[in-house]
This record gives structure tokens, C-alpha cells and sequence, in this order.
């Protein structure tokens, strides 16, 4: 532990020491601070005016009025006066059951190391008194809050975990936004006036770990002045030494530049990658904010999650799971059941996630379903073979360990060491599970063996 943090205060040491240019072939050799490669799991809360209607997907106005949906027209046709307008919903995001102490807890137990919280949507409406937003903010029209600053201050003072913000570069109907895409993006008047002063405005106010880029698709990282952020993000900002960021900041940039790459929405390519990723992704199949139309079946079961996590971490990469929560500032029971099965899975097995590297081999040779990953200590390294099924007969037949006469193999949750045999042909590894009741058993879904003195 002491050799960790030398090299951590010396890594930090090197990244302050270096200044950046506003270039990509600089930005890009800025190293990743190492709390998000070693935090794994984070919880991602979009919220917004979308919550109001909480109808069809958090693309809700541009499914209305931009590039209209049947069902989300026909919802409006039969629900709301024949005036009423997106900007109406605004009065109806009344949050009065939001009490940012017990999300900021209730997302901890979780098991998350990191929070990013929706700042602004591609409504344009933002979730702090911006001054370059007048009255399309939380504080000016709606709860007559400020969101963003009250949740950041609850996960500051009651949690260990890190502070990030999401913010959409872009604006559907924003008409400065769309006289620049008028002109080809030749005139940038959106960037100087809105895009870039709210993100200046945000990192200044709330100091943010994570900036999660996005709607920024349709320009390039050109007009969104983007690397000239990044640069004043690096060298001068009140977060320069911890912040992350990752890849979308201009159309070709996901990816291939940033801090981490996100790639595309739910990104997890099942093999190891080259460089830092995160598989942003949802509970309800369907939507990344809260939908009350949503059916049982439409959420991913705490298996489905477990996969997720398990085989993104093996790979390389971060899961962010996305809630949604409500216009009154709840959050639905299924969500809240979700994040305390995350807890109760990775309280027992977070041994074998957080910290952890990838090993030589992601994935089993011979068993399905079984996902490795790895940490290094200063006499020997620990690899944890991680189980998304219950064996037959309680064998565990795994093809790619070597075991040596050192290899010693324990459970995690479980108190005592586990026999093992060597595999056929002294390939491989037999570990046999000891007899587990109901009450005994480590955890209900994914079990983990930590196994030392390996030959590879």
C-alpha cells in the first residue's frame, strides 16, 4: 500500500508539472489521474424537464416536435391542452421530494465510486442558475433550486465518492444553435455565448471530477472549441490534477480522443482495449431518464447487471449505470432495488473489481461465462476468476490458470480455503465448492475465487 501511494504522488507530481497545448496530440498524452481506472463503477443520474412527461425516452421534445414519434404525438394529443408547450413542463418539475443527502448515501451503497449527474440535456434547461441560460433553469423557473450544487455538496460531505457532471454541447431548438448550423458552422455564436461559457461555469462553481461530454455530434471539435477547453481544463482549472473527461467532443472524436473513451451508448466490446474506456448504460432498456409507461420487463434483472460489470471490468473498461428519477425527485423502487443489489454483490466481491487490472486472459477457455481480472502485490499477484453461473455439481473446471505447488485458492465470503486439483494434464484448475447452504453462501448471483501462486 505505502509503494501505491509513492507512485501515485509521483504520478500526480508529473501530471502537474506538465502543461498542455490545445491540440489533441497534446491533450491526448495527459494521464488518466488513477482514481477512475481503480473506481470501475459509478452511478449515472439523468434527470431533467424530460422527467415531467416521462413518456417514450429523455428525447422526448425532439420526438414531439422535431422528428415526431406517432405514439409521443398521440400522448400529447390526448393528455395536454392543444397550446401547451415543452417550456409548460417546466413548472410541473417540482422536485419536492428530492433530498440530495439521501441519493448521495443511497448511491455510496451502491457500491459506485463516482457520481455524474445530468447538468443540462439537449433541452437546453439547465439544473443550475446559469447566467447564460436566463429563465431556462432550475433556479429561475420550476423547483427554484439549484440541483446540481445541492447534490454536490450532499456526495462531498457524506461520501468518499467523486463529483461529475454530463452536459449536452448542443441545443435542439436552441435558434442561436441553429443560425450557426445555418451557416454551415462557420459562425460559432452558440459556442461563444452558451456551449463554452456553461462549462467555464460549471467546473469554476462546482469543481467536478468527470465532465461527460455530449451532444456533439452533428460539428466538429473545431467549433465547439473544445480543445482549447480541455487545455484551460488541464493547466488552469480548480479540478486540473483529478478531472477526467471523455471522448465526445466534436463529431470523429468518440473513440479516438479524450480522456477515456465512451464510443457509442452502451459500449462494451467483450475484449480488451487498448486504451481507458467506460460502458455508460441503463437499467430500463429503453430510456437513460425515468419513464412511467416502463414494464417490469424492460429493466436489465441484477444478473444482467452483474454481467455488464463484470465483463467491462475484465476488459479494461468502467461501468456507469444510468437512474432515472421522477419530476418530484424520487427515485423509483426498482432503481433503488438495483443500486442495494449492486452494494450487496460488490461489499462481498468488490475485492476481485475495485483496483483490479486486467489479466493475461479476459475469459475462460473452456467455461462460459467466466471472467477474469487481476491485481499485482509486491511478493505475488492475486487473479479472481469470477462465476456469472453456479457450476454442476459444484465443480469449477476452469481451462486457463496454471497452478503451481504454491496456488492456494479461497472464495470470496467465505472464511476458509477451497481444495483444488490440478486440471488434465496438469492444465487448468478443478476447484471444488464446499458444501454452501442458503445461509452460508457468499452472495445470491456471480461468485469469486481469488487464486494465488499461478504460473502465468
Amino acid at each position: 500500500m505505502a509503494a501505491y501511494w509513492v507512485c501515485f504522488v509521483l504520478l500526480c507530481s508529473y501530471v502537474n508539472s506538465l502543461k498542455y497545448d490545445p491540440t489533441w496530440d497534446s491533450l491526448d498524452a495527459r494521464p488518466l489521474p488513477p482514481w477512475f481506472d481503480d473506481a470501475k463503477f459509478g452511478v449515472f443520474v439523468n434527470w431533467g424537464l424530460y422527467s415531467v412527461p416521462a413518456f417514450s425516452s429523455e428525447w422526448f421534445w425532439w420526438q414531439w416536435k422535431g422528428q415526431p414519434m406517432p405514439a409521443v404525438v398521440d400522448y400529447m394529443q390526448k393528455n395536454y391542452r392543444p397550446d401547451f408547450t415543452y417550456a409548460d413542463f417546466a413548472a410541473m418539475f417540482t422536485t419536492e421530494f428530492f433530498v440530495p443527502e439521501e441519493w448521495a448515501e443511497m448511491f455510496q451503497n451502491s457500491g459506485a465510486k463516482y457520481v455524474v449527474l445530468s447538468s443540462k440535456h439537449h433541452e437546453g434547461y439547465t439544473m443550475w442558475p446559469s447566467k447564460y441560460s436566463f429563465n431556462w433553469n432550475s433556479n429561475a423557473t420550476g423547483p427554484k433550486r439549484d440541483l446540481v450544487g445541492e447534490l454536490a455538496a450532499a456526495v462531498r460531505a457524506k461520501t468518499q465518492m467523486k463529483f461529475g457532471l454530463y452536459h449536452s454541447l448542443f441545443e435542439w431548438f436552441n435558434p442561436v444553435y441553429l443560425n450557426d448550423k445555418l451557416s454551415g458552422f462557420q459562425k460559432q455564436d452558440f459556442v461563444r455565448t452558451k456551449a463554452m461559457p456553461e462549462l467555464y461555469e460549471l467546473v469554476n462553481a462546482y469543481k467536478p471530477e468527470v465532465i461527460w461530454s455530449d451532444g456533439d455530434w452533428e460539428a466538429a471539435d473545431a467549433y465547439w472549441n473544445s480543445t482549447n477547453f480541455l487545455a484551460w481544463l488541464y493547466n488552469e482549472s480548480p479540478v486540473k490534477d483529478t478531472v477526467v473527461t471523455n471522448d465526445r467532443w466534436g463529431h470523429g472524436c468518440p473513440c479516438k480522443h479524450g480522456g477515456y473513451f465512451t464510443c457509442t451508448d452502451r459500449y462494451n466490446p467483450g475484449k480488451l482495449q487498448k486504451h481507458k474506456w467506460e460502458n455508460a448504460m441503463t437499467i430500463d432498456k429503453f430510456s437513460w431518464g425515468y419513464r412511467k409507461n416502463a414494464r417490469i420487463e424492460d429493466f436489465l434483472t441484477i444478473e444482467d447487471l452483474l454481467s455488464q460489470l463484470v465483463s467491462t471490468v475484465s476488459c479494461g473498461g468502467n461501468l456507469l449505470m444510468s437512474v432515472g428519477p421522477t419530476k418530484y425527485g424520487t427515485i423509483s423502487p426498482l432503481y433503488q432495488e438495483r443500486l442495494q443489489q449492486m452494494g450487496q454483490w460488490l461489499r462481498v466481491n468488490g475485492d476481485g473489481i475495485y483496483g483490479t487490472k486486467p489479466w493475461v486472459h479476459q475469459n475462460d477457455t473452456v467455461v462460459k461465462n467466466v471472467w477474469y481480472t487481476m491485481k499485482k502485490g509486491s511478493s505475488e499477484t492475486d487473479v479472481y476468476a469470477i462465476l456469472l453461473e453456479w457450476p454442476d455439481n459444484n465443480l469449477v473446471k476452469l481451462g486457463t490458470p496454471m497452478t503451481s505447488k504454491d496456488t492456494t485458492v479461497s472464495m470470496l465470503g467465505y472464511p476458509e480455503k477451497v481444495t483444488w486439483t490440478a486440471g488434465a494434464g496438469g492444465k487448468g484448475i478443478n476447484i471444488q465448492i464446499p458444501p454452501l447452504s442458503v445461509k452460508t453462501v457468499p452472495c445470491e448471483w456471480a461468485w469469486t475465487f481469488k487464486m494465488t501462486g499461478l504460473q502465468n
